[in-house]
């Protein structure tokens, strides 16, 4: 793997971290109740200090991704030459003290595969479609003769002209268009010349590595493109078809659909994809899931399956949406401000992200993270830039080292795996590498960053996969969103029915459902989705029963789940210079070399003189015992040793954030990790439903090839939508009456068919009004004519309520008739102030763009309004 360059790690946005981790450039650069207003002693006024309210700061998540890879930096200084082991050297140390190493996991595809001609295309005559390009491994083997003849290509997409010259043209044209959605089908995640195991269990081609395949992938790429390129517009099928040829429609379609259902395409934010709806369950039941937290997973996924069609209630434990993802408003005198993120921050990797996606269909503009980061001696000086340089490289070097270790021992078979900060150290010793103060100082500094980037002690990494998710990382700028991620969670939020203040205590499923407890509450469902972090399953904070598969807590237990925590300060005004967004310092003792390493400046995005310190590895868990008042102090004597010697004035905070995500009883920690004896599989494990798909698990645990992101979590929620459906049709095919039995009946008595279902229809609707009618017996609030029910156990003012309005008409002089709608909670008081029905119907049409409906118009998250209002107000209830 390429060594890390001088700029920023790759920032993996840890699903629960706020910031980028940083590798640099030259100088480059939460949470127990809140207790405001702290005393302080009188000649140390520090401003408004608070633990954040929750304990769920995730750490600053966002981290960079470690690109700190294993091969040595091009700018490194040779070792002077003192008798000691070179760097550059060849043998790996083997003598570590090990441990058995997990069976090796079976290779995943990679995200980019050395791409060749299709051999199973055969003679050039007869294939539609080859695809040709240069592999992007400059490492790998030289492809075979016959790989590198340049095959004919026959014209997929519709000719315009037969011009021999201008079709020769247009086929060159075409090459590069079909290479173009490669690369971006690519960036997605998806390989340029295979398919995923997604695909091939959906079973989209009859063969795989057939004709069929290469061509379906050529317009499966196509179709990612076409919605890429316009992600506020909803593809239709149709669309899709324009530009490929009518034989080739059954690729279409089977293309289409695949990535229209695993949430590929058509999906987010956009208000024409908000209001769409998939018809997956036309004449039959649409099953119910309850969805067990509202982070990132759980509301994307709720999303999703509403608009497949579901009925869908999300219990959250919380009295807000996000998890581990929030933002919280700090605010000061004379009207200073900010946003701070106190979870997850930043957006590693545009390229692909649909997180991306979802800032470009809101209109948000991104702030790309620069990679300067200085440096700091604990004098306040700048490091030295070439002992900067060095260390760096000899860093890198230490880590190309240990990724020789490993591969030599995959070479001899040894079952074995120590610990990543072991094998540093010992290479370290070896090598003679940081043996002055500020060397080692500075060597410390960059094991703290890869601490951060992990969330743990390097002494708790699995040596052999630690980073085994690197080969996927998404590429691009890593950027801040201009007022935080809460942006993201609201809008993902607006409209779900989300039943906050609800702790699942309780899971019970078996063939017939699943059974969801609440302390006093039971919600019966079809199928439940857990998106409950990984640290609340090491705690057993849920049981299961029957227990979960032994596989599958074994996986939960060898995971790690790790911890990142951070001091968010707003100042009376910017000390520290606009041209920045990170300066790191340097610590002098190694056993504290996490404390507040790492500095970030929101000031550019948060609306305000917002800077950020974080914590990691040991001293991330030692923070926890401090209060807020000692923490906040410790960093300001840090920032005076930096900026005082300069002659800047360094003020108090006028308020100050501390993270407690290690005591958050939500989350437990932060995101997760590859510990000693685990390895990429345990993630799949705990991705795997249990109950023969009655109950399935998403979040950022639960990916593979992107672990502890916000966008990791955001695709596992969209993974196990895909999967809930495929479950849902396949269960309701195989309860399904004889086919042939039904026909007969319906040729032979269409009529009485016709009634007796009518009559099955009014039945339901009369039951159903009998319900809605005994729900509004208590309406929360009531004025004129109208009536609102609340969403149960939350005063957020954007909870969505149920409101219901009389309108007299003609034809119903005496009763009129019944109107619903939703509305937020904020919008039903606002109504209520208005004086007169009239002009509260104005208020709705004019302001709020709603329009009542009768009862059987109601939208399919109005239903779910109701389904939840059933099961609050009624403590035991089936959904409808």
């Amino acid at each position: 793997t390429p060594s890390v360059t001088r700029t920023v790690h790759t920032q993996r946005i840890r699903a629960m971290s706020t910031d980028t981790k940083e590798t640099r450039t030259e100088t480059k650069p939460d949470d127990p109740e809140t207790q405001p207003n702290l005393d302080l002693p009188a000649e140390e006024p520090l401003g408004k200090l608070t633990a954040d309210d929750e304990n769920d700061v995730v750490s600053d998540a966002s981290a960079t991704e470690t690109d700190i890879s294993l091969s040595p930096s091009q700018s490194e200084q040779n070792p002077e030459e003192d008798g000691r082991n070179s760097l550059d050297d060849q043998s790996p140390l083997t003598e570590l003290q090990s441990q058995p190493l997990p069976p090796p996991p079976p290779p995943l595809p990679p995200p980019v595969t050395e791409t060749r001609v299709s051999e199973s295309l055969g003679e050039e005559e007869s294939s539609d479609l080859v695809m040709e390009q240069q592999s992007q491994n400059p490492n790998a083997p030289e492809p075979n003769p016959r790989a590198r003849k340049r095959r004919r290509r026959k014209r997929f997409f519709t000719e315009v002209n037969s011009n021999p010259a201008f079709s020769r043209n247009r086929r060159t044209s075409v090459g590069k268009e079909v290479d173009s959605e490669a690369l971006i089908a690519m960036s997605v995640g998806f390989p340029v010349n295979s398919l995923t195991e997604e695909e091939i269990e959906a079973n989209v081609v009859s063969i795989i590595g057939g004709k069929d395949q290469a061509n379906y992938i050529v317009v499966r790429n196509h179709i990612i493109a076409l919605w890429r390129s316009n992600v506020s517009n909803w593809l239709t099928r149709d669309h899709a078809l324009e530009s490929i040829r009518a034989e080739h429609k059954n690729l279409v379609d089977t293309a289409y659909n695949f990535l229209l259902e695993h949430g590929y395409i058509n999906f987010g934010l956009a208000p024409v994809i908000k209001e769409a709806k998939l018809r997956s369950f036309d004449g039959v039941e649409p099953p119910n899931v309850v969805v067990v937290g509202a982070g990132l997973a759980g509301l994307v996924a709720a999303r999703q399956l509403l608009s497949m069609g579901f009925r869908v209630l999300v219990l959250e434990g919380r009295d807000r949406p996000g998890g581990r993802v929030k933002t919280r408003k700090m605010k000061g005198g004379d009207g200073v401000e900010a946003m701070a993120d106190v979870g997850g921050s930043v957006l590693t990797g545009i390229n692909g992200n649909p997180l991306g996606v979802l800032a470009r269909q809101l209109g948000l503009p991104l702030h790309k993270v620069r990679d300067i980061c200085p440096l700091y001696l604990p004098s306040g000086e700048l490091v030295d830039v070439g002992i900067d340089s060095k260390i760096e490289a000899s860093f890198n070097k230490l880590l190309d080292r240990v990724c020789k270790l490993r591969q030599s021992m995959i070479e001899e078979n040894k079952s074995v795996d120590v610990p990543l900060g072991e094998a540093l150290e010992t290479f370290r010793l070896v090598y003679g590498v940081a043996e002055d103060q500020q060397e080692r100082m500075l060597l410390d500094w960059h094991l703290a960053n890869l601490e951060y980037a992990n969330a743990t002690l390097l002494g708790n990494l699995s040596m052999a996969y630690w980073d085994q998710d690197d080969p996927y990382e998404m590429g691009g700028d890593h950027c801040f969103i201009p007022g935080g991620n809460e942006i993201f969670v609201h809008a993902l939020a607006e409209n779900l029915p989300i039943f906050y203040g609800n702790t699942v205590e309780s899971i019970r499923y078996g063939s017939n459902g699943v059974l969801v407890y609440t302390g006093d509450k039971e919600f019966h469902c079809d199928m439940a989705l857990c998106t409950v972090p990984l640290g609340v399953l090491k705690k057993g904070a849920i049981e299961f029963h029957p227990e979960l598969p032994q596989k599958k807590n074994e996986a939960i237990q060898r995971l790690g789940y790790g911890l990142l925590n951070k001091v968010a300060m707003l100042f009376p005004h910017n000390f520290w210079g606009e041209e920045i967004d990170t300066f790191g310092r340097l610590t002098e003792d190694s056993n504290t070399r996490g404390e507040f390493f790492l500095f970030y400046s929101y000031s550019s995005v948060s609306g305000g003189p917002l800077l950020v310190a974080l914590v990691a590895g040991d001293a991330a868990e030692k923070f926890e015992t401090l209060s807020p008042t000692d923490s906040v102090k410790r960093v300001l004597q840090i920032l005076r040793g930096i900026y005082h010697p300069k002659g800047i004035v360094v003020p108090d905070p006028v308020q100050a954030l501390c993270s407690r995500w290690g005591q958050d009883k939500f989350s437990y920690g932060s995101y997760s990790y590859v510990a000693v004896g685990s390895s990429g599989d345990d993630y799949d494990i705990l991705a795997e439903s249990v109950g023969d798909g009655r109950v399935f698990f998403a979040g950022e645990a639960t990916n593979r090839q992107y672990p502890a992101t916000m966008h990791g979590a955001f695709l596992s929620g969209m993974r196990e939508a895909a999967n809930i459906l495929r479950v849902a049709r396949r269960r309701i095919s195989s309860s399904a009456s004889n086919p042939n039995q039904t026909c007969i009946d319906k040729e032979e008595e269409p009529e009485k068919e016709e009634e007796a279902m009518k009559e099955e229809e009014e039945e339901e609707e009369e039951e159903e009004d009998s319900c809605l009618e005994q729900l509004f017996e208590t309406p929360d609030l009531s004025f004129g004519n109208f009536s609102v029910l609340f969403t149960p156990n939350s005063d957020e003012p954007e909870s969505m309520s149920l409101l219901r309005v009389r309108i007299q008409m003609e034809e119903k002089l005496e009763s009129g008739v019944w109107l619903y709608g939703l509305v937020t909670r904020k919008q039903a008081f606002e109504l209520s102030e208005l004086d007169g029905d009239e002009l509260r119907i104005e208020y709705l049409r004019e302001k709020l763009g709603l329009i009542p409906v009768e009862r059987k118009s109601l939208s399919q998250e109005g239903e779910s309004m109701i389904s939840s209002l059933k099961a609050a107000r009624l403590n035991r209830q089936i959904f409808d």
